[in-house]
């Protein structure tokens, strides 16, 4: 059975839960648009874009949680795909919530902490420094992978065939993990010792940094790293609040 929840509810445990303030972030992270009071039904998204806002509307929903949202850190004119952007939803009255690296770096949800759980990391430590956290993890596979097997696996859990830089050992055991945009940590993963780097989105200079360090780096797609936390806090919002939850799924092919 469906349930409901008032949208200022909604928000009060979603910035306690992702723990929004605790992130220096270019994203504004939080509700960025207001919409109708009450929620039954939360569209997640990995992008705020005109496409999956379309969708939104189409599911009937009074809410939409994405990692990227519309406003980071800088004015902006309201008119063309902007403009259309905000006049759809608040014609229908769809209230916005972003979470970006809160939504990374989440010890539960978060797009980091499913995919270690996807790929069965054990002895799980923080990595990836950020400010004065750490965005992702860093774990042992429960088995020794080569290079292709791991590969292999990361397509299978999402899809998409990943970029390898093979500059390090064929045989991986120990693999960190940041989703998204995050090449610039490959000096750091070297320093952690791990065998393989996963990441989501490559670099014209990444190919020396990994080469230079003799690591091992998977690019996995910016996008197809990033649906894994708003689907997951779908899956949360449904056990909690009864909410119904949809998935816009819209690739980029990055």
């Amino acid at each position: 059975m469906s349930g409901a929840a008032s949208r200022d509810a909604l928000v009060a445990y979603l910035d306690e839960f992702l723990d929004i303030t605790a992130w220096s972030d270019k994203s504004l992270n939080g509700l960025q648009v207001e919409g109708a009071e009450r929620v039954s039904r939360v569209a997640l998204a990995t992008d705020t874009a005109q496409a999956t806002i379309d969708m939104a509307v189409e599911a009937g929903a009074q809410m939409m949680i994405a990692h990227h949202g519309l406003f980071w850190g800088r004015v902006e004119p309201v008119t063309g795909p902007f403009r259309a952007r905000l006049a759809t939803l608040l014609r229908a009255e769809i209230s916005l919530y972003v979470s970006h690296l809160p939504l990374d770096a989440h010890t539960e949800v978060g797009n980091n902490a499913v995919l270690a759980r996807l790929l069965e990391l054990r002895d799980l430590e923080p990595f990836g420094s950020w400010g004065s956290g750490a965005i992702g993890v860093m774990g042992r596979l429960p088995a020794t992978l080569d290079r292709a097997g791991l590969a292999a696996r990361l397509e299978a859990l999402l899809g998409e065939r990943p970029h390898l830089l093979a500059f390090g050992p064929d045989s991986i055991a120990r693999v960190a993990v940041v989703s998204g945009a995050a090449a610039d940590l490959i000096p750091e993963a070297a320093g952690a010792g791990v065998d393989a780097f996963v990441t989501g989105e490559t670099s014209h200079t990444a190919v020396h940094q990994a080469r230079e360090r003799r690591l091992n780096v998977l690019f996995a797609g910016h996008y197809a790293t990033e649906t894994l936390g708003v689907r997951a806090l779908g899956d949360h919002l449904a056990e909690r609040f009864g909410l119904e939850t949809v998935f816009l799924d819209v690739p980029t092919g990055y």
